[in-house]
């Protein structure tokens, strides 16, 4: 108990002495100032101007940043909103006329021979046709009502036929409800499966290339596999 309150008399001791020597140098700086003011003054004065630019620029710099920001933010909700716009025609289709725009789709995105099976017992393949570097592209096409999702078994379903079944370099999973069960999700991840939920569809139907979208990770792609011989 002692150590300490030596401890604790020294620490203030010595914290008083600083504060001594600090007003010291205060008063001395003041008064060397005070002989020297014609030195002294151009250099606050630029010290000043300095700091009042300083501040102006990083105020200039944040309201920009935050513009930028808002902008972006404003184009995001606008693209949101013609993605959805243009998706309510597609809502309207029926689910065979979904399979044909589909195939439309792929050829405005220069695949060739793209066929559309248009039937039941189609094992997964409602489109099939060819990028333009000669991959097979598989595509199954799952008309939803926007609020559902798509389950882990028919996400299964298509795993088990796209490749083995119907030998696809790019195996795509289109459809119009805004998502896939975490489960379909993982699946669709570890299996290279490109799953198009709506809101990448809209994104295709208001002009992304089919190419741009394959390699999305993350929100439901697969990765890029070599063309067949």
């Amino acid at each position: 108990m002692t150590v300490r309150r030596r401890r604790w008399r020294l620490k203030k001791r010595t914290r008083r002495q600083l504060q001594g020597w600090g007003a010291v140098a205060a008063v001395a700086a003041a008064m060397w100032a005070g002989r020297h003011w014609s030195v002294v003054w151009p250099v606050l004065v630029a010290v000043l101007a300095a700091a009042v630019v300083g501040g102006a620029g990083w105020a200039l710099l944040r309201s920009h940043r935050l513009t930028v920001g808002q902008d972006r933010a404003w184009r995001a909700q606008e693209e949101a909103r013609a993605r959805e716009l243009s998706m309510a025609e597609v809502d309207a289709l029926s689910w065979q006329e979904f399979e044909t725009y589909i195939a439309d789709l792929c050829r405005r995105d220069g695949c060739t021979k793209v066929v559309v099976s248009g039937k039941s017992g189609d094992l997964g393949a409602d489109v099939v046709g060819y990028l333009a570097d000669g991959r097979k592209l598989v595509v199954q096409c799952k008309k939803y009502a926007p609020h559902r999702s798509v389950s882990s078994q028919d996400m299964q379903k298509f795993v088990g036929t796209a490749r083995l079944e119907h030998g696809a370099d790019i195996a795509l999973f289109v459809t119009t409800c805004r998502t896939f069960t975490k489960a379909a999700l993982g699946l669709a991840l570890r299996q290279d499966i490109v799953a198009l939920h709506r809101d990448l569809l809209g994104s295709w139907v208001k002009g992304a290339h089919l190419e741009t979208l394959i390699p999305l990770n993350g929100s439901g792609g697969g990765t890029r596999r070599r063309p067949t011989a």
